[in-house]
């Protein structure tokens, strides 16, 4: 199994790589089949499509900006494009929009609150994050129809894919790389063997690919926008969309942090870093995917401190961004990072575990300080709902995102004073997290069916 660090930490928009990215990468996806089906029968006639959500994109599909998502994919955008754009203009426009462009002389009726359909009674077996295009014709008679999985990190599979493996995953075979370990005991036993550090192993294989000179350049990059996301979301103020009239917090907090800096700790800093990042996320601004959009506060925000207060290097920020990419690559193998298949501990829970590996790397750490770091920022997000007030990545997302953080520092600090002898190693917790997962009620897994959602009373 080999996950490129640059397929886990994505460029995109909020406010969920599952609900959002993938959706819009899915109708991208069909345009394209669409564009293929009207060359090779060489027609040109009246069409439709149509957009069927299911499950948890039903469900949540709205607060979660599903439709929008879906819409903006068939008019030809992807998450890494429309972040150049008036994100809010653009949306405004397709929104209203009639149909939409199959080729220049050919266009197919779609209007968003008519032809996507939120079907919450019908479940597909393979996966809770399910939707389905149609393009039909002028006798509502179905000439294609293609069926899409989201499953985490702005990742799509088809029925055919996913069926395949056990986890599905965007990953090539891992024999070929030059360390092709599936599993944390792997990555350590090969470790000691070859005298190398997790992020020099990680980065042996990512360089199979591309030049080091290429790699860095893309890491660079990536710390780039998850920095500028931080102080875009440091410096903006007011509610957040969806209705339940959030007030964004992080820049007042990092003001109030900035008169009394005295009596400031790390985890002061960590909570308004994280929740900057998730109030832009929330207002579906830009955000990196780290592992997923509900997530993408701790990972960046963990980075930022070293940097901010304990002056990290360039070469430190690769070596954490490498590092934390292995465990994360880890997770999604042998797991889920997804809300709707394990709650919120395959969420916030693999960021936590991911940033707690970067830190400790970033530090100094060996191997096995750096495994231990990681298992207990995951160990103790074990069995963490996803329950969304509204269908909205707000309450409590936003503010777990800084106990993620803090988590992943404590972890990390912990783990640096000690030896890396522990008893529960990263793989029996990755696999206890998967189990609890799937034990989970689908009540508690990004549907807004339990817990919070439904403890919420609006006045």
């Amino acid at each position: 199994m080999f996950i490129s660090v640059l397929d886990l930490f994505k460029v995109g928009i909020g406010p969920s790589s599952s609900h959002t990215m993938g959706p819009m990468v899915a109708a991208n996806d069909f345009m394209q089949h669409v564009r293929e089906f009207l060359n090779s029968n060489n027609k040109v006639n009246d069409y439709q499509i149509r957009c069927t959500l299911k499950d948890s994109l039903a469900y949540t599909g709205v607060g979660h900006g599903t439709d929008r998502a879906v819409t903006l994919g068939l008019h030809g955008y992807l998450p890494n494009t429309i972040i150049n754009e008036k994100i809010d203009e653009v949306i405004e426009r397709v929104w209203a929009a009639k149909n939409v462009s199959i080729d220049t002389n050919q266009k197919a009726s779609f209007f968003a609150e008519k032809d996507i359909i939120f079907d919450t009674r019908n479940s597909l077996k393979q996966n809770p994050n399910g939707l389905i295009f149609d393009l039909l014709d002028t006798s509502n008679k179905v000439l294609i129809s293609h069926t899409y999985f989201s499953i985490g990190g702005g990742f799509i599979s088809t029925p055919e894919e996913i069926d395949q493996v056990e986890s599905p995953i965007e990953s090539e075979p891992s024999a070929e790389y030059p360390f092709p370990f599936d599993n944390s005991g792997e990555m350590l036993e090969m470790s000691k063997k070859y005298n190398k550090t997790i992020w020099q192993m990680k980065l042996a294989n990512e360089l199979h690919n591309m030049s080091e000179r290429e790699l860095n350049k893309k890491l660079d990059l990536i710390w780039s926008y998850m920095k500028k996301c931080i102080e875009n979301g440091l410096s903006s103020e007011g509610h957040l969309p969806g209705g339940l009239n959030t007030n964004r917090r992080a820049k007042k907090l990092h003001r109030s942090l900035q008169d009394d800096f005295e009596n400031t700790t790390p985890n002061d800093w960590l909570c308004a870093y994280a929740m900057a990042v998730n109030e832009e996320n929330a207002a579906g601004h830009m955000v990196v995917t780290a592992p997923t959009n509900g997530a993408a506060g701790v990972v960046p925000a963990a980075l930022y401190y070293c940097c901010k207060h304990k002056s990290a290097t360039t070469e430190q920020i690769r070596q954490y961004l490498l590092t934390a990419a292995a465990i994360g690559g880890l997770i999604k193998h042998n797991s889920s990072i997804s809300g709707a298949e394990v709650g919120c501990q395959g969420e916030v829970g693999s960021a936590s575990a991911m940033a707690a590996a970067g830190l400790c790397a970033a530090r100094g750490g060996s191997s096995a300080q750096i495994e231990n770091a990681a298992e207990m920022a995951l160990e103790h997000h074990m069995g963490m709902t996803c329950d969304p007030v509204k269908g909205l990545v707000q309450v409590p997302c936003i503010e777990r995102n800084g106990f993620g953080a803090v988590k992943a520092y404590t972890a990390s600090s912990l783990s640096l004073r000690e030896s890396g002898e522990h008893l529960v190693s990263l793989d029996q917790c990755i696999a206890a997290m998967k189990k609890t997962g799937l034990d989970m009620s689908k009540k508690y897994k990004e549907t807004s069916l339990g817990g919070l959602a439904v403890s919420f009373i609006e006045c």
